[in-house]
């Protein structure tokens, strides 16, 4: 950068800065010319062709920030091109310019490169607080990495599979053994068991590892996540588009790391429903009676419902498995630090306010993320449910009203 500045005030300097400004110009010209129309939707060597709001907002900040360094680059070597070519010894030129202890050079090469890091800042900035930003979603999948593969759990629907590897080891080839087929077209990318997602809605994964550090890595999606042992970290993504979008591991987790790939189907709503049906029978993990289903699709109408302690446990708990148990667990004794037990905890155990509270809000500057999105006789029932579980036994019941009340003030 300095080495710019330095260019720019010795042509200054030197007042004969035409020549060098039209070729700068041209070159400029040039280069925006790439950037635009055609050039600029080409993906071919490029990020893969976006499919999410996030994604765009990153290929935009990738073309944004090349463009800068791009154009840097074109002013600093044809300023230098030129001086070198125009002011060569062999030319009888000499050096009348002393740029020694020069205040005024001092502060241009340092406000305009501060500029220009702003610049760059503030959309860098702003990308990745998006990405960041895990609140509201729709659904929620809990992703595991495993040597060498992925589970998928999908809590609300009682679903749960393993993703492997598809490609055949015909295609491979043993270890000193030469492969017997030709290479398919989706060689290495193809898997037994794809996630599975509908069009159009917020997808929160929530990301972790049982063993060493995996990536969960899908470009088009605008996904790179780590998966790390005892941690879970979450993440987002909201497909725009219906397709079939492909990624890996993107951290060197053993010797068949490269035999660890991801695969996203997005569906329409209605395929993604019937998927889900067929599903449950194929994936089913624990089937829920119909007494609980028909419960649970009732308890969202009846906002006044007055709660007995059998009910709000039996509702509670499914609602429960389908949006706390993988960060809370099963048991209530959570994965301290990242998430806390719910067993024996002094606000799960204390007035019931307080927990509401936190329910409706959230715990900003943690993985607590608000879940106001539920109605007030979901969060009655949850709330009701971990105060009578595990080691907790309040033997009290918190009843819809009690929320519609506290989301009111």
């Amino acid at each position: 950068m300095q080495t710019m500045i330095l260019s720019v005030a010795t042509f200054f300097q030197l007042r004969k800065l035409k020549p060098a400004i039209s070729a700068v110009y041209a070159l400029i010209g040039v280069l925006g010319a790439c950037l635009t129309g055609r050039a600029w939707a080409g993906y071919d060597f490029n990020i893969p062709q976006p499919a999410t709001p996030i994604s765009q907002q990153i290929y935009g900040l990738h073309m944004y920030i090349l463009i800068v360094c791009a154009v840097i680059f074109v002013v600093v070597f044809s300023m230098m091109f030129y001086s070198i070519f125009k002011f060569r010894k062999s030319k009888g030129a000499k050096p009348d310019v002393n740029f020694h202890e020069s205040t005024l050079i001092e502060i241009i090469w340092t406000i305009i490169p501060f500029i220009i890091l702003i610049a760059m800042a503030i959309p860098a900035t702003k990308t990745v607080l998006d990405m960041k930003d895990t609140t509201n979603p729709d659904m929620t999948v809990k992703v595991t990495g495993y040597q060498w593969g992925w589970r998928y759990d999908y809590s609300a629907e009682d679903i749960g599979y393993y993703s492997n590897l598809a490609t055949p080891w015909a295609q491979i080839g043993q270890p000193g053994a030469q492969a017997t087929e030709p290479k398919g077209k989706d060689y290495l990318l193809e898997v037994d068991n794809p996630l599975v997602v509908p069009v159009g809605k917020r997808v929160r994964l929530l990301i972790t590892s049982n063993d060493v550090i995996h990536g969960w890595y899908v470009p088009q999606l605008g996904v790179n996540q780590y998966g790390i042992p005892g941690f879970i970290k979450d993440v987002w993504f909201k497909a725009s588009e219906v397709g079939t979008f492909k990624g890996q591991c993107s951290q060197i987790c053993g010797k068949l790391h490269g035999y660890m790939p991801i695969t996203v189907i997005v569906k329409s709503e209605s395929d993604y429903a019937k998927w889900i049906e067929d599903s449950k029978v194929k994936f089913g993990t624990t089937p829920a009676t119909a007494a609980v289903t028909a419960a649970l699709a009732a308890v969202t109408e009846d906002s006044n419902k007055k709660f007995t302690m059998a009910e709000a446990k039996q509702i509670g708990g499914k609602i429960y498995a389908a949006n706390c148990v993988a960060c809370h667990q099963a048991t209530g004794k959570g994965m301290p630090p990242a998430f806390p037990p719910l067993s024996g905890s002094k606000v799960v155990q204390g007035a019931a306010d307080g927990q509401i509270g936190v329910l409706l809000n959230g715990r900003p500057g943690t993985a607590m993320v608000s879940f106001a999105r539920l109605s007030d006789s979901e969060l009655a029932a949850v709330i009701s449910y971990t105060r009578n579980s595990w080691e907790n036994n309040t033997g009290k019941i918190v009843q819809p009203s009690d929320i519609k009340a506290l989301r009111k003030s």
